[in-house]
């Protein structure tokens, strides 16, 4: 082949890139389109919405130090900066055994689910006693969409029931769905009558009536309860289960974190989930999808668990974490002797299992935490019924002639644009000025890019790693955070500044 028609092709693959993007950019932002020059005019109105690539002023103290009396190296592993270790054997290779900040003295670090509470609970006659009601439950799973699901105590998932190994619980369940259940502690070994196996072991739980489950709690680790009605489980009806050691495990650490996976398949224009089929277009982190999910946010430094539970009722999830490698220390059957922990960055978890993730946050920034299936990485994905926008046109006859393109005419009054109602409401897409208020009126998200709810979707979530004085503005104080400023920051501090890009501000992201 000669030299000449390459050189032409890559011309010509260049040339439709670039009007393609520019055409495709004009019609998601205009509504209406169908001329190269007002592609052009957007294109010029997106760069100048940038606001320069210079860095932030310095936000926080960068002086402040760090804890006093911690060990910072082990064996070549620093606990501050990204590193593996010298050697492949040793008890503290890619931060195995390095013990965070926090004292086993100290107890078992309290465990934190975001966007879910826990079951409060009272000591009865030597008891913990809970009461647990299944529900059914409007779920906000992204600003202002909300489904119709099922859960417990108006909570989907389910509070977290926290206890210790060696305490007695007692949960007292009364059903105010409208439709008969049972609840089974998944995991646990106890007597046969309480395991809630409907008919198998026990009557189901009629509307409006109680049960009582109560058993010696003698393992310890990562547990979950659930209805055993199928259908209910595709609806939500889950929740954490946690079992405390009473021996802190070694090494302690100082963050303890939990995030429940799930899947629903809603049909377009629906609140209620479709629990007959056989794939699911909607996913949630405990009972939000990305941007919504809130983000974990750690110190610099400090050893994490984090447990994750995939309670999608028929799919798994490769689940992937930027930045950093982990040790899988444990699943839903019980701590994993450290001489069969394994070093991940990416760890598939099945269906109704729980894995225990541990690790140094030894690299600061905003790190992707996420499913690695590509249609978990998005919300509410439906196949578009009737036509598309430009319907009969094909590229070779839009590029020929881009001055007479036809235009968009998003009022198409042709049946087939009603069929069952275009576009679809793809939930997620649209971010308007109320969906973003809400995005950005949380602490935890303080100080990151203006676009970062732009690449969290789905089951996506966000990995905060923050030096101290940073963490205490961002998650201490009341202060507002410039977008993109503790970003900036930790590029000012760990990065390279001459390489800083700053983010577009546009659609309310501002």
């Amino acid at each position: 082949m000669s030299k000449k028609p390459s050189n032409a092709n890559q011309s010509e693959r260049r040339r439709f890139l670039k009007t393609s993007a520019m055409a495709a950019g004009g019609a998601f932002y205009g509504g209406l389109v169908g001329t190269s020059t007002a592609a052009q005019e957007h294109a010029r109105k997106m760069l100048d919405m940038q606001h320069g690539n210079q860095l932030p002023a310095p936000l926080g103290d960068p002086a402040a130090g760090r804890p006093v009396g911690v060990q910072a190296e082990y064996d070549g592993y620093s606990r501050f900066k990204p590193t593996r270790g010298d050697d492949p054997d040793s008890d503290f290779y890619l931060g195995k055994l390095m013990p965070g900040f926090r004292s086993a003295d100290a107890g078992n670090a309290p465990f934190y689910a975001p966007d879910l509470d826990k079951l409060p609970w009272k000591m009865v006659g030597g008891v913990k006693e809970f009461h647990l009601v299944p529900m059914a439950v409007e779920r906000e799973v992204l600003p202002g969409y909300k489904l119709n699901v099922y859960g417990y105590n108006d909570s989907m998932p389910g509070p977290t029931i926290e206890v210790t190994q060696g305490d007695r619980i007692r949960i007292i369940v009364t059903n105010e769905l409208p439709e008969e259940t049972s609840v089974h502690w998944h995991g646990f070994e106890l007597p046969v009558q309480y395991d809630g196996a409907s008919e198998l072991t026990q009557n189901l739980i009629k509307p409006g009536k109680s049960f009582v489950y109560e058993f010696d709690v003698h393992e310890n680790g990562t547990f979950f309860y659930h209805s055993h009605i199928p259908m209910q489980e595709a609806f939500g009806s889950v929740g954490f289960m946690i079992v405390h050691p009473k021996k802190v495990y070694a090494p302690p650490v100082d963050r303890d974190l939990g995030l429940i996976f799930q899947n629903f398949y809603v049909e377009p224009s629906q609140s209620i989930a479709d629990s007959w089929r056989m794939d699911w277009n909607w996913q949630t982190i405990n009972g939000r999808s990305g941007p919504y999910t809130t983000p974990l946010v750690v110190k610099h430094g400090e050893r994490v668990r984090i447990r994750i539970m995939n309670f999608s009722p028929m799919q798994h999830h490769p689940v992937h974490i930027h930045g950093h490698t982990f040790w899988i220390t444990g699943h839903e059957g019980a701590r994993i002797p450290k001489s069969a922990w394994v070093p991940r960055n990416t760890e598939l978890i099945g269906i109704a299992q729980a894995t225990d993730f541990e690790f140094i946050a030894n690299n600061p920034g905003d790190w992707m935490f996420h499913c690695h299936m590509v249609h978990h990485m998005m919300n509410h994905m439906t196949r578009q019924v009737g036509p598309r926008v430009r319907p009969d046109q094909t590229v070779e006859a839009y590029l020929a002639d881009l001055d007479r393109s036809p235009g968009v005419n998003l009022k198409n009054s042709d049946p087939g644009f009603k069929t069952p109602g275009y576009p679809q409401e793809m939930k997620g897409m649209v971010m308007q000025p109320e969906f973003m208020k809400a995005i950005w009126n949380r602490r935890e998200v303080q100080g990151m890019r203006a676009t970062w709810p732009m690449s969290v979707m789905g089951l996506m979530t966000v990995l905060r790693v923050l030096p101290d004085d940073l963490y205490r503005i961002v998650m201490e104080s009341d202060d507002r955070v410039e977008k993109g400023a503790v970003f900036a920051e930790i590029v000012r501090r760990f990065g390279s500044p001459a390489d800083y890009e700053a983010a577009m501000k546009m659609h309310g992201m501002s």
